[in-house]
C-alpha cells in the first residue's frame, strides 16, 4: 500500500498535458481578480492569510475533514441496529447539521486553496490541479447527500457521504503531497541570523538602491537602503516559495518579491501585500563608519 501513493503521485507529475488547462483556468482566475479594482489586495490578502500569518488553506481543510467525518460517523451510527427510531432520527439530524458545515469548509477551503494553487508551476501545478479536481468531485457528492436526506432518502445520502469522505482521502493524500515533498504553504524564508554582535558585511557605498545579498555565520541576508541615511536587512528568501530577495527591488517603503510580488514593511518585515502570508525575517541594521553592520533578532 506505501507504494500505490508515490506511484500515482508520480504518474500525475508526469501529465504535461494538464499544464494547458491549468494556465487557461489561471488567466481566468487573473482577470476575476483584476475585476475588484481597488478591493483586489484586501480580498486577495485576506485568502492568502496576511491578517492570519500563515495560509487560511489548511485550517479550512481539516475543518471540512473533521465535520465531513463526523457526518460519516453518525451516518453509521444512525444505521446500527439495534436503535430506538427518536435516537435514530436525532443522530442522522446532527449528521445533516455537520454534513452542511463540511460542505461550507469545503467551499471556502477550495476558494483559499486557488488562489495558493495559482503561484505553483510545473509538477506542483499539475498535482494542485488534480487535488483541486478530485476534492471538488467530493464535494458534489456531498451537495447531494445533503439534498437527498432532505428528500427523505437517508441511506442514499449516507451512502453519497461515504463515497465522497473516500475520495477526500485521496485528495488529502496529493494535498499533503505539495505541503509535505513541495513545501507549498510553508515559510521557506530560511535559517535565521542569532548573533547579537554588530557584524560588518559592506562599505555603504556598495548599496546601490537595490537589495544587496551577504553572508554572516552561513546564513544569507539581504541589504539595502531604507531612507537617506538608513539601512535595513532581511532574510534572504521570500516566506512564499523561497523566492531570493536579492533579485527583487525596494519601492516605496517597500521590499518586493522578484517572483509574485509580495511586498514587505522596510521598517519591520511585515506582509503588506501576498501572496506570502509570513512576514520576512527582519534584523537590525546601522550604518558605522561607512559599514553596514547587522545583527540577529533576541531568542
Amino acid at each position: 500500500m506505501r507504494k500505490i501513493g508515490p506511484r500515482m503521485l508520480a504518474m500525475i507529475e508526469r501529465q504535461e498535458w494538464l499544464d494547458r488547462p491549468s494556465y487557461r483556468l489561471e488567466h481566468i482566475l487573473t482577470l476575476m481578480v483584476n475585476a475588484l479594482g481597488r478591493m483586489r489586495d484586501r480580498v486577495m490578502n485576506a485568502l492568502n492569510g496576511v491578517w492570519l500569518g500563515h495560509p487560511v488553506h489548511p485550517p479550512l481543510a481539516s475543518l471540512a475533514s473533521g465535520a465531513l467525518g463526523t457526518t460519516v460517523a453518525l451516518d453509521a451510527l444512525s444505521l446500527a441496529p439495534g436503535r430506538r427510531p427518536a435516537d435514530e432520527q436525532n443522530t442522522a439530524q446532527i449528521a445533516s447539521h455537520a454534513l452542511a458545515l463540511g460542505i461550507v469548509a469545503s467551499v471556502a477551503s477550495a476558494v483559499t486553496g486557488v488562489s495558493d494553487w495559482q503561484h505553483t508551476h510545473q509538477r506542483d501545478r499539475r498535482v494542485g490541479l488534480v487535488h483541486g479536481a478530485v476534492n471538488s468531485f467530493a464535494t458534489l457528492l456531498y451537495g447531494l447527500s445533503w439534498w437527498d436526506r432532505h428528500r427523505g432518502r437517508h441511506l442514499r445520502g449516507a451512502g453519497l457521504a461515504a463515497a465522497g469522505y473516500a475520495i477526500t482521502l485521496g485528495g488529502s493524500y496529493l494535498g499533503g503531497a505539495l505541503v509535505f515533498d513541495s513545501g507549498i504553504g510553508v515559510d521557506q524564508s530560511g535559517d535565521r541570523l542569532r548573533t547579537r554582535e554588530w557584524t560588518p558585511v559592506l562599505p555603504a557605498s556598495a548599496l546601490n538602491g537595490k537589495p544587496v545579498r551577504v553572508e554572516v555565520e552561513g546564513v544569507g541576508l539581504v541589504v539595502c537602503q531604507s531612507n537617506p541615511g538608513e539601512v535595513a536587512a532581511f532574510g534572504e528568501f521570500c516566506p512564499h516559495l523561497a523566492a531570493p530577495m536579492a533579485d527583487g527591488w525596494v519601492d516605496r517603503g517597500r521590499i518586493v518579491c522578484p517572483w509574485h510580488g509580495s511586498r514587505f514593511a522596510l521598517e519591520s518585515g511585515a506582509v503588506l501585500r501576498g501572496p506570502s502570508a509570513a512576514p520576512l525575517p527582519h534584523y537590525e541594521a546601522r550604518l558605522m563608519e561607512g559599514n553596514v553592520e547587522v545583527r540577529g533578532v533576541a531568542n
